[in-house]
């Protein structure tokens, strides 16, 4: 079923008993994250919070905090909707009459991908101008955030020599009445729109939706090729056209259905101090000086509701998320690349940090063609770590993956380091933002033997060194040493590298103690969030050869927490405290 506004979903929701109604009155200043927090992890509902303190508007979280939630927003499972687009791309490249008649039925189904102009909407009930930014309940989610956030934005920009739009979600920090930043990062729709804009010597129009089609949000997320408009993957999930006002304004269509719009305009030289926020890889990002976005007009439904959502350490609603659209997007992916059996973006680690691929070889080292591919797609450009793995291997287990590099990783012929780089702007393990570096790992090597023997369990960590907290095996391939802090990054190497047991294994990451050192996903958090693969590398040893330089393992990632990187994230106790001592106020069971 397809829902064609917020509200209609939030009704679904709570039919089948996924929403709460939350009567107390709750602050937007950290409040609202730490029970939406505590929710998730339990795997509870949906959050309507009916009583805002300085806000005449209602508060939606937590509406994706669920694989099931996230489901019932696509027609039908994202895996079988992309598998089928892959189908009939594959049937119709190159397009003949006999296959378009063939597939007509499937092509007929397509018609429903696309935006319809309507001449009203909800959306256009009230209209505030000057805006009132103010009045909206933005969420502070962190205590050392720059300010008050809209984290849930759908940002519409189109592209002012082609006319091709764009869809994305930059997080805004509100400043006033008038005027948020525009968090636009590398790799993004909008902030190439933008530089065109600059080039031109022109504003360029932005329009703000919050609410609408939930599948909207989704497609907003999703790593579509840059001038593929996102709303026509909204039309397709839902399965029904998009519902558009064309408005004279921005000369912009925007949902008939949002909740709110915001109107306005970006200029270059208009900067302003942004952040820092916590962001999703569960870190502050950093505060630097980003575009103002003037917003001219608020445009709303009656009685609108006001969708946010919490980002941090995972797993989050991003991560149930990007997941689902990994689903839907792989399947294309191997129809432009058939080499590929699978790939898949790791969100315990923020998605871009890691990323596996396996590969079905038909001449040696052709997933490195592959790999270096992937490297130049879109948003997967990003990948900090990508391995590439043989075809039989379940990418999405990383204790298979772990497997697969005991067996088959090389380092003398596997590893290749690429260097300096752009970066995810959300990185801040390289020198600046913006800037770092990216490691390929090969470990297929087809039916040979494996290259190791599996290692026996892990020693005590006192009987390896003093420095060493805890150990503990991500599978086969990856030992884990828990640090203690002002750790002799020497000597613990060097006892790692002596120890009959632990030198059998492949790789040590070393990572600070405040890493859970019994959660799988958090391990992965804290080891691929917190290195940088040109400086943070340690090798057994290392070899030139004419003008590479290879690294032999044991190799050790050394992904502990260091000075000058961003704070991980925390909640304020005197808040925690406070939202423990109200828990029975809010309704809410558990």
């Amino acid at each position: 079923m397809s829902w064609p506004d917020l509200r209609s979903f939030i009704q679904c929701l709570e039919q089948h008993g996924e929403l709460a109604r939350v009567k107390a009155e709750v602050d937007p200043d950290q409040e609202i994250t730490i029970i939406q927090h505590r929710v998730l992890a339990a795997g509870g509902p949906a959050l309507l919070f009916e009583n805002v303190k300085g806000s005449p508007y209602r508060v939606v979280s937590n509406l994706f905090g669920t694989p099931e939630r996230v489901a019932r927003v696509f027609s039908r499972p994202p895996a079988e909707l992309g598998g089928e687009l892959a189908s009939l791309a594959g049937d119709l490249l190159p397009p003949t009459f006999p296959a378009m008649w063939k597939n007509r039925k499937r092509l007929l189904g397509l018609l429903t991908a696309r935006m319809r102009n309507v001449r009203s909407g909800p959306v256009l009930e009230e209209t505030y101008e000057p805006p009132r930014l103010t009045r909206l309940p933005c969420l502070t989610c962190w205590p050392l955030d720059g300010g008050p956030f809209f984290t849930l934005p759908l940002v519409h920009t189109v592209d002012p020599k082609t006319g091709r739009g764009n869809l994305g979600i930059y997080r805004l920090q509100r400043y006033d009445d008038a005027s948020t930043g525009m968090h636009w990062q590398i790799e993004k729709g909008g902030g190439f729109h933008f530089s065109e804009a600059c080039r031109l010597g022109q504003a360029l129009p932005v329009s703000v939706f919050l609410g609408g089609p939930p599948a909207l949000t989704l497609a907003a997320i999703a790593p579509l090729p840059e001038g593929m408009d996102e709303r026509l993957l909204a039309a397709l999930i839902m399965g029904r056209p998009l519902d558009v006002i064309p408005r004279a304004t921005t000369g912009h269509r925007i949902p008939a259905a949002a909740e709110f719009v915001l109107e306005g305009r970006v200029t270059a030289g208009d900067e302003r101090r942004e952040g820092p926020f916590g962001d999703h890889l569960g870190h502050y990002s950093h505060s630097a000086d980003f575009p103002v976005y003037r917003v001219d007009r608020v445009l709303e439904r009656k009685d609108a509701i006001y969708p946010a959502t919490v980002v941090g350490k995972p797993p989050q609603e991003d991560f149930h998320i990007g997941n689902a659209l990994q689903e839907l997007c792989v399947p294309l992916l191997k129809l432009l690349r058939p080499g590929i059996g699978d790939l898949w973006s790791y969100a315990e680690t923020g998605f871009h940090p890691l990323a596996v691929l396996s590969v079905r070889e038909r001449y040696a080292r052709e997933a490195l063609k592959y790999a270096l591919g992937i490297l130049g797609e879109g948003q997967l450009s990003l990948t900090k770590i990508l391995v590439a793995v043989d075809d039989q291997v379940n990418v999405r287990d990383f204790r298979a993956v772990s497997r697969a590099l005991r067996e088959r990783f090389d380092p003398a012929d596997g590893l290749h380091l690429l260097a300096p780089t752009a970066q995810d702007t959300l990185d801040f393990s390289g020198p600046a933002m913006n800037v770092g570096s990216r490691l390929v790992l090969l470990a297929n090597r087809g039916q040979r033997s494996p290259l190791r023997p599996a290692p026996p369990a892990p020693p005590a960590p006192r009987d390896v060194h003093e420095d060493i907290a805890a150990l503990r095996a991500l599978g086969e391939g990856v030992l884990m040493a828990w640090v203690a802090k002002g750790w002799k990054r020497e000597a613990v190497h060097q006892a790692l590298l002596d120890h009959p047991v632990t030198r059998q294994y492949v790789f040590h990451v070393a990572v600070s103690e405040d890493v859970p050192p019994d959660d799988d996903r958090l391990a992965l958090w804290g080891w691929f969030t917190r290195f940088d693969p040109l400086s943070d590398l340690y090798p057994a040893r290392r070899e030139p050869a004419g003008n590479r330089l290879i690294l032999h393992a044991p190799i050790l990632f050394d992904a502990t927490w260091k000075e000058g990187y961003r704070r991980p994230v925390a909640f304020d106790p005197a808040k925690e405290q406070l939202v423990a001592e109200r828990w029975n106020q809010y309704g809410l069971r558990g």
